[in-house]
């Protein structure tokens, strides 16, 4: 869909707006920090304007204070109930990122019950890696630590040590083996999203599978006609997540399975309820 990348670039931009920061290495410290954006955008990336929640849910549980992350468990339950999933296929640059990546020709792995089995791990990671190693960290040694942000992300490491390092040479100076490590990460995730369509966001991402929660629930996505639906499957063989059902948990809402449908039974938009739709059958009769 057209109308989506264009989405998906403009959201880049304005989650990453301050473009003298990738020219002088420096990390934008406005009022603008203290609000989240709603995709996964690196809060050290010298052009974001905002805090990612992921890394902000994590900075609450880490330090010398734990503090119960009231705001931005708040904020991230609202974008939920508002959006669901589809904040990971419309506003999430590294979600582009992958996407422009699976456009290089080459061999490519379609979704199979390994990979549909593969989904569930990002619900392990987000639960170990954001919730628990932070917590642990804290009562072990009375500092908490962002651990999925340190260990694992690979979007901070495009998104922020990379441009830093292109502009601050004597950073590398400190460069170890944490580094190398989510090097790797990255280039592992780099010339997996060739292959695989979404990889980070299907298997690894903690937001997203924060936001699959809400994906049945959201005021706004994808939705099946139920009256007009035929039962064809035929969107979820075009589809190229590991959905069982379109609107399921790992359904981004990319809406690539619209024009698929024979009868025109899927839409995106502001979701109808039970009682709207029947009012709005009452009303056609």
């Amino acid at each position: 869909m057209a109308k989506r990348t264009v989405i998906q670039f403009l959201t880049a931009f304005l989650y990453n707006g301050n473009l003298p920061g990738f020219l002088n290495g420096r990390i934008w410290q406005g009022p603008s920090k203290s609000i989240c954006v709603p995709g996964l955008n690196c809060y050290s990336c010298p052009g974001a304007l905002g805090s990612c929640p992921l890394g902000a849910l994590q900075s609450s549980l880490s330090g010398v204070v734990l503090r119960f992350p009231f705001y931005v468990l708040g904020l991230m339950i609202l974008f939920g109930l508002l959006l669901g999933r589809v904040i990971c296929g419309w506003l999430c640059p590294f979600g582009l990122i992958q996407e422009l990546l699976y456009k290089i020709p080459s061999p490519k792995l379609v979704k199979n019950n390994a990979t549909r089995t593969l989904t569930k791990l990002k619900y392990i990671i987000g639960l170990l890696f954001v919730i628990i190693l932070p917590l642990v960290f804290f009562y072990a040694v009375g500092v908490g630590a962002p651990a999925f942000c340190k260990y694992i992300c690979p979007a901070g490491t495009l998104e922020a040590a990379v441009p830093l390092l292109s502009t601050n040479p004597f950073l590398k100076q400190n460069l170890g083996l944490l580094f190398n490590w989510k090097l790797f990460l990255l280039i592992v995730t780099i010339i997996a999203s060739i292959v695989i369509y979404r990889p980070f966001c299907r298997f690894i991402c903690p937001l997203g599978a924060f936001y699959s929660l809400f994906n049945k629930l959201s005021y706004f996505g994808i939705q099946v006609d139920a009256a007009k639906c035929i039962g064809c499957d035929a969107c979820i063989h075009k589809c190229k997540m590991d959905c069982v059902k379109v609107g399921d948990r790992e359904c981004i809402n990319c809406g690539e399975c619209i024009d698929t449908c024979p009868t025109g039974a899927i839409s995106l938009g502001r979701k109808v309820k039970a009682a709207d739709a029947d009012v709005a059958g009452a009303t056609n009769n």
